[in-house]
């Protein structure tokens, strides 16, 4: 490997620095958290008083709305909440008849960070949704309506609210084979509590997003409210800082509390509308929650009861290929994109693992092989497949360094300062004649820098991880510490990631390899050049520590596999290679080349003909300070 090999990793280094520090918290958003900080307990206080006062007002109002006998579903203002559960192999909801909506869910098959075997995705004290209507005389609010249930069964149930005289507003739920659950609301007989061009109804839906995983940090950075356009395409609101009521002025049709590997979705068969509210505000560290979510949203509603109105909910895993087939049981008949819940990357990036990686990680999962194998196994095909590049750019730095010695006697005479561009030119001219380009090995790096990338963001968000285990690592989706200790230390966290130790480790030690190879061909000034290189490359995987030590253990342990199959693959092209024979071939293309000058390539000819020239005018002016007069 050459020059260029090195550049390369620097470069992919940098892009992933880069990325780590555009999903991290800008210094503005620390500062705004450090404040908040500050203000975090007056804030508090003032909150809860203000909670008080409003449920004080919510109470008069309740009490005094069930006292006037005139106010509509005055019936169904008081009641008895009793729950509804329904429920088939993958999920388990439960609905209340206080406000008819899901109250909590639970997923089944996948245990959570406490070692239960089944995950809370939320429950009554953390998420809720309400209905509101606003009617010509008073305002209809589902959450404080009690409905009666009827046709139920372990998937289906009809909720009704009462208004008397015939009137109600009815609420049916079917659950789905998998995760998702559909919703139908139909107004009978309410048309004249409304507004002749009453079409509209508010949705207001919050959630205080659990923590499921053991890394808080990761899981954090990973997890975001997340919407789909209905002209096509998701975007989401910031991860790491503080959104309130950030209005969306393209129209939307889904809606997703989402954290790392599991997701609430809410889908509208028409829209959400237009100038939508989003909030996202991160949680403390320790507090058990990641995010604080919510959404202010339209869609349409018709009084008449002749177009009722439709959602449909996902309550389930960030699974790429099983969100394709839910998307299946939709209603809808919408191009609902929701498998971009799971994120692949930049446009390039998302191309090589939506058509590479996701095929053949799947291929080997459907082996029933330890996770830990299959990473192991895409490495080996990786490489497989990047090796005729890998091994070009090798011989490319193999023949610079037994061009060594006559390259450095061809341009010994260009030693002075300002003689360099001279002898790069002669350099390059002699490299040309012997058939060698030493730029040849940047391509194997630029094609192999988009997999490094492409893992980086592929592996965090492969569920099938999740709770994996291998060798010493409980589970590969999260750090696996070496040591934990209960204060949080700046730049390290509150462990050490063994995976991590072991990848910066490898790191040294390649760049240990690739610099002594380096230094076999390097030429004069080249090398003082290159021990700042040098210095970069060493530290590189200290910068590497303090960026991926809270990062999963499957994605170090890739990277640790991967520099070890490269530190592999170098060393036995190093012992493979026979110095001689490949200087004997390079001497045999030079006298090609010297006794048949029209061989030689184009560029060949103008970096001699540019060297020829640079020798005419070296000597043109040595004449001309001879010939000068002397003083």
């Amino acid at each position: 490997m050459d020059k260029n090999t090195i550049i390369g990793f620097v470069l992919i280094a940098l892009l992933l620095i880069g990325y780590s520090w555009y999903t991290k918290p800008s210094e503005e958003d620390i500062a705004q958290q450090r404040k908040q900080d500050s203000i975090t307990a007056i804030a508090k206080q003032k909150a809860e008083q203000q909670f008080k006062a409003e449920q004080q007002a919510k109470n008069i109002n309740a009490t005094n709305a069930v006292k006037d006998t005139t106010v509509a579903f005055y019936n169904a203002l008081t009641g008895k909440a009793e729950d509804i559960v329904l429920k088939n192999s993958k999920i388990e909801l439960t609905l209340s008849t206080k406000g008819g909506t899901v109250e909590k869910a639970v997923i089944k098959g996948f245990e959570d960070r406490n070692g239960n075997a089944d995950l809370t995705l939320f429950d009554s004290k953390e998420q809720s949704l309400k209905f509101m209507l606003a009617g010509k005389e008073t305002n209809i609010i589902t959450s404080d309506l009690y409905f009666t249930p009827s046709n139920v069964t372990d998937t289906t149930v009809t909720m009704t609210a009462v208004a008397g005289n015939g009137k109600s507003l009815v609420m049916k739920y079917k659950l789905g084979k998998d995760y998702m659950l559909h919703f139908l609301m139909q107004a009978n007989g309410l048309s004249g509590m409304f507004a002749p061009n009453y079409d509209k109804m508010d949705i207001e839906w919050t959630d205080l997003c659990r923590q499921q995983e053991k890394g808080f940090t990761f899981e954090n950075r990973y997890s975001s409210l997340t919407y789909h356009l209905t002209e096509g395409g998701t975007d989401n609101l910031s991860e790491a800082s503080e959104k309130v009521d950030e209005k969306i002025d393209e129209t939307i049709d889904w809606v997703a509390f989402k954290n790392q590997f599991f997701s609430a979705v809410m889908i509208a068969k028409n829209d959400l509308g237009t100038n939508s509210l989003l909030t996202s505000i991160p949680q403390e560290k320790g507090s058990g929650y990641l995010k604080q979510y919510g959404a202010k949203l339209k869609t349409s509603f018709d009084p008449t009861g002749k177009q009722p109105t439709e959602l449909e909910f996902y309550f389930g895993p960030n699974d790429f290929n099983l969100l394709r087939q839910i998307e299946k049981e939709s209603t809808f008949n919408k191009d609902l994109e929701m498998q971009r819940l799971v994120y692949l990357g930049w446009p390039i990036i998302r191309i090589i693992n939506r058509w590479f990686t996701i095929y053949v990680f799947d291929w080997l999962t459907d082996m029933n092989i330890n996770m830990g194998v299959v990473l192991i196994l895409i490495t080996l095909l990786l490489k497989l497949i990047t090796y005729p590049l890998v091994k070009k750019s090798y011989m490319s730095s193999a023949k610079m360094r037994v061009l060594r010695p006559k390259i450095e006697e061809a341009t010994k005479q260009y030693d002075k300062p300002e003689d360099q561009m001279q002898k790069q030119q002669a350099m390059m001219a002699m490299y040309s004649k012997y058939g060698v380009s030493p730029l040849s090995g940047c391509l194997p790096i630029l094609i192999q820098m988009p997999i490094w990338i492409a893992m980086f963001n592929f592996v965090p968000n492969a569920i099938q991880l999740r709770g994996e285990s291998f060798l010493w690592i409980s589970d590969l989706s999260t750090y696996d510490p070496i040591i934990e200790w209960n204060t949080n230390l700046w730049l390290i966290g509150d462990h050490l990631s063994l995976t991590c130790i072991l990848f910066c480790a490898a790191n040294v030690l390649y760049s240990v390899m690739t610099m002594r190879q380096q230094k076999d061909q390097m030429i004069g000034a080249q090398a003082e050049q290159m021990k700042m290189m040098r210095w970069m490359t060493y530290l590189m995987p200290i910068f590497f520590f303090f960026m991926f030590n809270d990062y999963s253990a499957g994605l170090n342990f890739y990277y640790f596999i991967s520099l070890f199959f490269s530190a592999a693959i170098m060393w036995t092209l190093r012992k493979t290679t026979n110095d001689e024979k490949l200087l004997a071939i390079l001497e045999a293309r030079y006298q090609e080349n010297k006794n048949n000058p029209q061989k030689m390539s184009g560029l060949a000819s103008r970096l001699e003909a540019m060297q020829k020239q640079a020798e005419e005018l070296k000597r043109l002016r040595e004449q001309q300070e001879k010939n000068k007069p002397k003083k």
